[in-house]
């Protein structure tokens, strides 16, 4: 490459990592200019292409060069390239300089398209802010063409925004992979339930439900056996899908109609003050479901339950009651009822906390929330800043992933509208009210949002599995979080003078209505004045992209494969009244046959985990030593949570598994 006489020895050697995107290799010839950091740089050299395939999607190409002589370490790099070929742009992941003579590397990170006839240059490390950067002009042409990529709005009113049209760098690398039908269509066949697909009509009886399960396709652990007990259903609050709701009950509500003698035989001997007064009680209240949409077969409450810590630490549920406003028609459903009275108004329960769980919990505030900080972090961060090197890791498939839910799984008459009571009109409606008071400093910090529930101190609440594994997990990322912002904003002038991170904070807290994300709580008062301010920002949104989803998604198929534990549809109307029932009435209520399928193989799907662990990032955007050493320090207390996360879960009832960094991904990758 580069050697008119064809006997010079190659001094330097260039490893060109092309990116694993679609469309991502070339065939156009590319010219370098290699710089070194006494100002001296060398000819235009021509990239030689002595194999075919080289500068090919997802390839790593080594190019020896030798019209470098004289020159020292490499601090600067142009690339640009020519018209020929059919496929000229390039989306380069990074380029790696080896000096021959004392074998020292200098990294180029680029992590961009390099566009035909474009003229590129890039500094070592290539991660500067922007006041900083010599490049300024190519910073500002880059995020102006960004800017109408990833354009943006919501796609229902009242949702969080999502991008107008999948840009080509955010589609997939394997695109069955990540193929919802297909994968159902594998599975099914896999697991010897294609042909059970078909069928239509309710279930016999339970046992006929048990009969179901495949080796192939696994019992849904524990619950299967469980999911009468009154103690599974107090679990299913701390180490189940939806651990978000449960808060210390200080007092019980006007509209809630539960009295001391309704209660207290419950309480083990304690009288209702007692067990207020000794934080024991506690309490959810899905008044957030009222009067949302819902499938035509189906009627959804907005119910509140009273739970009791027992002595032995175990959590129960004591009263329950499915509608907001106390009345003879709204019965607080006991513990003392009919048995099967009492396990239709847990099961009505659930399904409620289902509605909320798909569509706030999981949906709203992981997919979609977070997509919209990706949007506003391609739109005004340069892929050099920092902070966009930073987050990245964390977006990965995400805006891809989104595409294929809202047009396979929310889409009209699609998973949800056929699988859940909610159907997807719910959900958006369950979403658009959830989004006017949620709050980054609150309940997107989770330290803040435990302390506003009464749940931050370790004592109340004891078995509360999510809490004992998530707060670890959030100082973790914190400590990673805010060494890599220390280093890079280590004088508040820094920080001031940086209009890029202006620009995207924002972006990120402009009304939806006004064209901006619409995110409120974001710590600070219009700006970032400390890098506090910025640590607590970006920790949040690690830590929602990938511990808050594996706590929403991971455990989907444990939750919702067996119809009866947590139902995700429910015929008829709420109960009214406390009349005995009988398994028939509850088996004639819950999901068809085939709908129960549907459920179990796309749950299944989703519980599968297909990318890296957290800390291990498919790629590295950081290379400067301070960052290098952050992530080694970060992925070593990640394993040794996950040590104690294991030893814990092997005296644990349940297990919770889901929290165990091994197997939290980077990202929302599914």
């Amino acid at each position: 490459m580069g050697n008119k006489h064809g006997t010079s020895l190659p001094t330097h050697i260039l490893h060109v990592k092309t990116g694993d995107k679609k469309g991502a290799g070339t065939d156009a010839n590319v010219l370098v200019v290699l710089h070194d950091d006494q100002g001296k740089k060398s000819a235009p050299m021509k990239l030689e292409r002595p194999l075919r395939d080289s500068l090919e999607r997802g390839s790593m190409d080594a190019h020896p060069v030798s019209d470098t002589s004289g020159l020292g370490k490499i601090r600067k790099m142009e690339i640009t390239m020519d018209a020929f070929g059919l496929a000229p742009d390039w989306f380069v992941e990074s380029v790696r300089i080896e000096h021959q003579q004392d074998k020292s590397i200098r990294v180029f990170p680029i992590h961009r398209w390099i566009r035909l006839k474009r003229h590129y240059v890039f500094d070592h490390l290539d991660c500067k802010l922007p006041q900083d950067d010599e490049q300024k002009e190519q910073r500002k042409s880059e995020l102006e063409e960004r800017r109408k990529l990833y354009e943006f709005a919501p796609k229902a009113p009242g949702l969080p925004v999502q991008v107008n049209q999948l840009p080509a760098d955010e589609a997939m690398s394997d695109a069955y992979k990540w193929d919802i039908e297909s994968r159902k269509k594998t599975m099914s066949r896999q697991a010897g339930l294609t042909g059970l697909m078909t069928l239509s009509g309710e279930w016999d009886s339970f046992d006929d439900i048990y009969a179901l399960y495949s080796d192939t396709i696994g019992k849904p652990s524990e619950q299967i056996l469980h999911w009468r007990d009154d103690e599974w259903f107090g679990a299913q609050r701390l180490a189940g899908v939806n651990t978000i709701l449960i808060a210390l009950c200080s007092s019980i509500p006007e509209k809630f109609g539960v009295t001391a003698e309704m209660v207290e035989p419950f309480l083990e001997g304690l009288t209702l003050k007692q067990a207020l007064d000794a934080k024991r009680l506690f309490i959810i209240d899905l008044k957030i479901l009222e009067g949302i949409r819902h499938n035509p077969e189906t009627e959804i409450g907005a119910p509140l339950v009273l739970f009791f810590q027992k002595g032995n630490q175990r959590l129960v549920p004591v009263a329950i009651q499915l509608q907001q406003d106390k009345g003879p028609n709204n019965p607080v459903f006991l513990a003392s009822d009919h048995p099967m009275t009492w396990l239709y108004a847990k099961m009505y329960y659930n399904n409620a906390d289902a509605t909320f769980h798909q569509a706030v919990t999981h949906l709203g505030f992981t997919h979609l929330l977070i997509e919209g900080v990706a949007l506003a972090t391609h739109r005004n961060l340069s892929p050099s800043h920092p902070i966009f090197r930073l987050l990245a890791p964390h977006f990965l498939y995400l805006i891809a992933i989104n595409d294929l839910a809202v047009s396979s799984l929310v889409s009209e008459n699609g998973w949800v509208d056929k699988t859940m009571s909610s159907g997807r009109l719910g959900m958006f409606d369950v979403v658009a009210k959830a989004i006017v008071d949620w709050r980054l400093d609150i309940d997107g910090t989770l330290p803040k949002h435990l302390e506003a529930r009464g749940l931050l101190d370790e004592n109340v609440l004891p078995n509360f599995y999510y809490r004992e594994d998530a707060l670890p997990l959030y100082w973790i990322i914190k400590k990673y979080v805010g060494q890599i912002i220390n280093h890079f904003y280590d004088s508040p002038e820094k920080m001031l003078e940086d209009y890029e991170l202006k620009s995207w904070r924002q972006e990120l807290e402009l009304e939806r209505e006004k064209g901006g994300i619409g995110i409120k709580g974001i710590p600070g008062s219009g700006t970032f004045s400390s890098n506090e301010e910025l640590i607590v920002t970006c920790t949040s949104v690690v830590f929602l992209a990938s511990v808050g989803h594996a706590a929403a998604n991971f455990p989907q198929y444990a939750e919702y494969a067996f119809p009866p534990n947590y139902p995700p549809f429910i015929k008829g109307q709420v109960p009214t009244n406390k009349n005995p029932l009988s398994e028939e009435d509850i088996l004639q209520s819950l999901s068809s046959k085939r709908q129960t399928l549907d459920v179990m193989v796309v749950t299944k799907i989703l519980s599968e985990k297909g990318t890296n662990s957290l800390g291990d990032f498919e790629v590295q955007y950081l290379y400067d030593p301070v960052s290098v050493k952050a992530a080694e320090t970060f992925r070593q207390e990640l394993a040794e949570l996950s040590q104690q996360i294991k030893d814990k879960n092997k005296r644990r009832y349940p297990s919770y598994p889901y929290l165990d960094p091994e197997h939290i991904p980077n990202s929302i990758s599914i």
